[in-house]
């Protein structure tokens, strides 16, 4: 089959669409990737299965036809490795996941952080990282390196996965999200045993776990996130789905599962666009210990997070007392300096 018919199965009508095979739908894949459908049929296509919304054999399908061309970042066997994807971008909070991430790695996990920004009023981590002195712009076998040796990488899919990254930037063009989102937070570039997704829609929280449970997946935990974001919320409790083996399992996770007190809101706050060296600011002081209060426990939650997916803890609450004896014994700001380039920023 050719575009033209994937687009007539899946574009006729609310009632009359049909979802694609396994089959096609790598298909179709192979067809947007490879450069063999025309700039019309990818627009329709793209939209025709927005308004459809896919199905989870598509979602899998689509990640796994993605996933062969490209290969795994070649990080050794036995790291303690989390695929922390943020495509969200933020407008009206601080990334949570840039402090956490930091922190879990001087706690023995190691985070790779991917992204891929593309909304000017929605910017995403890269900036503060920048601000920070962490690299934004390694090549696959740098980033693997950063993770055996740092605990840390961020990696930019444009230089991961050109094509798919090339389909989210259609975002600015269409004005609105299309397949290759989810399947950017499915990619797992370094084949992590454990994923944290975060995401916003609805509709495709059930059908991200399920779709991951499809390819394999053996552990992940999606998340209602705060803006889309993979971080928990310190102001409400976050609705998750935990992925183990086979089984999917709903949770709802708060902050006294940290042994938190509930905030508010006001703590999560973050900067308008173009200050990233504020927010940048504001996480040296609090991996410095240099902060009390809400900001602090809101890293120090998510940070929790992500070394119970790790296997670093037993708990989240666990999670959350070495979280925060990695903050006081300095080896947070330790690992900040250790991850930072040293080049200078704007």
């Amino acid at each position: 089959m050719g575009m033209q018919e994937f687009i007539a199965k899946i574009g006729v009508g609310q009632k009359a669409s049909k979802d694609l095979t396994w089959d096609e739908a790598k298909q179709a894949m192979r067809l947007l990737i490879e450069g063999q459908a025309t700039p019309a049929q990818v627009g329709a296509f793209l939209l025709a299965m927005r308004f459809k919304m896919e199905s989870v054999t598509e979602m899998a399908a689509f990640t796994a036809a993605a996933k062969a061309y490209v290969a795994p970042l070649p990080v050794p066997p036995g790291l303690a490795l989390v695929d922390l994807p943020v495509y969200a971008g933020k407008q009206d909070t601080f990334h949570a996941s840039i402090g956490s991430a930091v922190v879990a790695a001087a706690s023995g996990a190691a985070v790779l952080m991917h992204g891929h920004d593309i909304i000017p009023n929605r910017p995403g981590p890269a900036s503060v990282l920048a601000q920070l002195g962490i690299a934004t712009e390694l090549a696959p076998k740098q980033a693997a390196d950063e993770l055996a040796t740092k605990g840390f990488a961020y990696l930019d899919m444009a230089l991961y996965h050109p094509p798919v990254a090339r389909f989210l930037d259609l975002r600015l063009e269409l004005g609105v999200r299309n397949l290759f989102h989810p399947v950017a937070r499915m990619l797992n570039p370094a084949r992590a045993p454990a994923q944290i997704i975060g995401l916003t829609h609805p509709p495709y929280f059930e059908k991200t776990a399920e779709a991951l449970a499809m390819l394999g997946t053996k552990q992940a935990l999606i998340l209602r996130g705060v803006e889309g974001a993979p971080e928990l919320s310190l102001a409400s409790v976050t609705k998750a789905l935990e992925l183990r083996g086979e089984r999917i399992t709903p949770m709802s996770l708060q902050p006294k599962d940290a042994g938190l007190a509930m905030g508010t809101h006001q703590p999560m706050a973050g900067f308008p666009p173009g200050q990233a060296h504020r927010e940048a600011e504001l996480l040296r002081k609090i991996l410095a210990y240099q902060l009390a209060g809400g900001q602090r426990d809101w890293i120090v939650m998510n940070a929790a997070l992500l070394l119970y997916v790790a296997g670093k803890s037993a708990t989240v609450q666990a999670g959350a007392k070495l979280a925060q004896q990695t903050l006081e014994s300095g080896a947070a700001a330790k690992k900040l300096s250790e991850l930072a380039t040293g080049v200078a920023v704007k």
